[in-house]
C-alpha cells in the first residue's frame, strides 16, 4: 500500500524537479519517484533469493558495523581452496563438488555483502576513496 509523504522543498530543487517534468511530459510525482529510486541504495530483492536476508539486515546496521563489513577480507584460506579444486586436472568427487559450491557460495555471498554494504555507506554520505594498492 503507497504512504503519503508530505515535504517541503526548497524552490531551487523544487523548480528543478518541475521544469524536468514538464519537459519529459511527465507527472512530478514520477519524477520525484524516480529521483528517490536511483538515490536510493541498490535493491537487496534483486538478488539470488539465498543472499536477501544478509543483505537486508545491512540496511539496519549502523556505519561502524557497514565499515566493519567494506573492510572484512575474504579469507585467503577458501580461496586457495577454491583455486585448487578448480585448477584440477581430474574430476571431483561429489564431496569436492559441494565443498566448491559451499566455497562459491560463501565468495559470492561476502562481495555481494561488501558492496551492498558500501553502496549504503555512500548512500549515506561517506566517501569511500581509493584503494592504495590501486
Amino acid at each position: 500500500m503507497p504512504e503519503t509523504l508530505t515535504l517541503q522543498l526548497p524552490d531551487p530543487l523544487y523548480r528543478r524537479l518541475v521544469d524536468t517534468a514538464q519537459a519529459m511530459h511527465r507527472p512530478l510525482e514520477d519524477i520525484i519517484l524516480r529521483v528517490l529510486e536511483i538515490g536510493s541504495p541498490p535493491q537487496w530483492s534483486d538478488v539470488p533469493a539465498e543472499y536477501q536476508a544478509d543483505l537486508a539486515q545491512l540496511d539496519k546496521l549502523e556505519d561502524e558495523a557497514l565499515w566493519h563489513w567494506v573492510h572484512q577480507p575474504i579469507t585467503t584460506a577458501n580461496i586457495q581452496r577454491m583455486e585448487t579444486l578448480l585448477e584440477r586436472s581430474t574430476p571431483l568427487t561429489p564431496q569436492e563438488q559441494q565443498e566448491l559450491l559451499t566455497l562459491q557460495t560463501e565468495c559470492d555471498r561476502a562481495m555481494l555483502c561488501k558492496a551492498q554494504a558500501a553502496a549504503i555507506l555512500r548512500w549515506r554520505g561517506h566517501g569511500l576513496g581509493i584503494p592504495q594498492s590501486v
